[in-house]
């Protein structure tokens, strides 16, 4: 069992910046890299950003260059940072760990962003 924690949302004004953090539990040798998704209100879920465990975190193209994915071994934590926040980045943002034994992977339950204009 693996078990993720995402805190951090809220509420913020456009242009402003929020940082989410991810922790991670349980059996995590078979935990690959963890993904940040989002999923906006009427939207499906869509991939915001994955980080292995040694390689260059990669973006989608809607976040990149305001969006930094990071991660902190010692603490077992992943970070979201937002900067330059815009109305369209309001949703619920949840990781995702990807494991070897598990097809589906291993989700936390979600932290609300939301973006006023």
């Amino acid at each position: 069992q693996v078990y993720l924690v995402e805190s951090g949302g809220g509420s913020v004004q456009a242009g402003g910046s929020l940082t989410l953090s991810c922790a991670v539990s349980g059996r995590t040798e078979s935990i690959s890299h963890i993904d940040w998704y989002r999923q906006g209100p009427g939207l499906q879920r869509e991939l915001v950003g994955v980080i292995g465990t040694g390689g260059t975190p990669t973006y989608a193209a809607s976040v990149k260059g305001r969006f930094t994915i990071s991660r902190d071994n010692a603490k077992n934590t992943v970070y979201l940072a937002m900067n330059s926040l815009k109305p369209e980045d309001t949703a619920v943002y949840y990781c995702k760990a990807a494991d070897s034994f598990r097809p589906d992977g291993w989700w936390g339950q979600g932290t609300q962003v939301t973006v006023s204009s």
